[in-house]
């Protein structure tokens, strides 16, 4: 089952005192070296004694199937503030890994991926964008580009999202016209250029929170500059995964994605054939 124990750091920005989560496998042994998945979103180390069940996921990871897998798990809290929530993320996350990598021998700094969800998978995407730190990412439900989505609809709420950016989560603070530098600073679209981070993306086309036209943007962003980026739709599935078929078939191709990058282990067919979407259908899809 592994165990889990609290962990500090200073932030970047005004060396800010930050915790975190740190997940180690059973049998956890201090003298052998250790992939780390870096896993996020706002503050969690109050779930310091939170029970992860093993069942297939949703749309994160999930601390106890991936230590059963010799991984280390670090969640870090992170701190934002407003018109900034890109940099805040960097100022926390990556000071976190760069903490944890200086003090424990046992990580393997060369074997580092990140992964989010929704506010977690936007921040993931422009992360990759800001650093190549992290040997792979896996992004779900992301925001690329906040022109198109602050102009988009919340289709489960059916509210106008430009909410979100002017005063809730996305936290720029001002509209679109008001501080349009911002809204390009924090839209992973605009920096696709500098990503070397090889990426996996889920974006599910009956997601009610984020367009998953968002999660096209960046697909075919860094497809059209020839970086590596594979792309997951689950049909008429939601934002977070509800039919346990789609979430045991995430659960696979996550961990395969990651052992790849992190374990070297051999790469799923899925990952070395590219398949056009209007193949996509039952009688000739063969994820395996």
């Amino acid at each position: 089952w592994g165990t889990v124990e609290l962990v500090s750091w200073k932030s970047y920005h005004n060396s800010d005192s930050l915790s975190g989560l740190l997940y180690k496998p059973e049998g956890f042994d201090s003298t052998q070296s250790y992939p780390m998945i870096v896993y996020f979103y706002e503050r969690n180390s109050h779930n310091l004694h939170r029970y992860y069940a093993h069942r297939p996921t949703a749309s994160i990871v999930y601390p106890t199937e991936y230590v059963s897998n010799d991984y280390l798990i670090f969640i870090p809290d992170v701190v934002y503030e407003i018109g900034e929530p890109a940099q805040g993320a960097y100022d926390c996350i990556v000071s976190g890994t760069e903490a944890l990598v200086k003090k424990h021998s046992y990580i393997d700094d060369q074997r580092i991926g990140l992964q989010g969800q929704s506010w977690g998978g936007y921040q993931t995407a422009q992360l990759i964008t800001m650093t190549n730190r992290y040997k792979c990412a896996m992004a779900g439900a992301p925001v690329s580009n906040m022109f198109s989505a602050y102009g988009g609809i919340r289709w489960a709420s059916g509210l106008n999202r430009a909410f979100q950016y002017e005063m809730g989560q996305s936290r720029i603070g001002q509209t679109i016209l008001e501080a349009p530098d911002l809204y390009i600073k924090n839209s992973p679209l605009f920096h696709l250029p500098k990503v070397s981070t090889p990426l996996l993306i889920m974006h599910n086309d009956g997601d009610g929170a984020v367009p998953w036209y968002q999660g096209i943007e960046l697909f075919n962003g860094l497809r059209r500059l020839q970086k590596p980026v594979w792309m997951l739709n689950y049909n008429d599935d939601a934002h977070n995964l509800k039919r346990r078929a789609n979430k045991v078939d995430l659960s696979i191709r996550m961990k395969a994605f990651f052992d790849y990058y992190l374990q070297e282990k051999e790469a799923p067919e899925w990952m070395k054939t590219c398949r056009k979407a209007l193949l996509k259908t039952e009688e000739n899809y063969h994820p395996y």
